[in-house]
């Protein structure tokens, strides 16, 4: 006989549950979410800013020192984003986020959300 032959050649894969779950456990209440610190972060995203913008990041990282809170921007970034985060899950259309983008000039605040994605039929 052959060698390899008789034996099973299935090469085991995940499954669409392990594929498609999180990476990290989501927080069951918005109470829960917390900003990662001073570690690796193996995701990324670009985020253009404005020079004002980045002159306010900045504004606000050196006031953060002024009250003893050494932080980076990054650091200052993802503690804005997961406190805005907790303020949309708990709030929803009422959230600071969602008040500021449904102002927005240009914006249609009678739109559905669904009216606004596109169809794939």
């Amino acid at each position: 006989m052959a060698a390899g032959r008789g034996r099973s050649r299935r090469v085991s894969v995940p499954g669409v549950a392990e594929l498609f779950r999180p990476a990290v456990p989501l927080p069951i209440t918005s109470d829960e979410r917390q900003a990662t610190g001073r570690e690796r972060h193996d995701q990324k995203i670009t985020v253009y800013l404005s020079a004002t913008e980045l002159i306010e990041l900045e504004h606000a990282r050196l006031k953060l020192r002024r009250f003893g809170f050494v932080v980076d921007r990054g650091r200052l970034v993802r503690e804005a984003i997961a406190v805005l985060l907790a303020d949309l899950d708990a709030r929803g259309t009422d959230s600071l986020a969602a008040r500021r983008i449904r102002s927005e000039p240009g914006e249609d605040p009678s739109a559905s959300p669904e009216s606004t994605v596109p169809s794939l039929a």
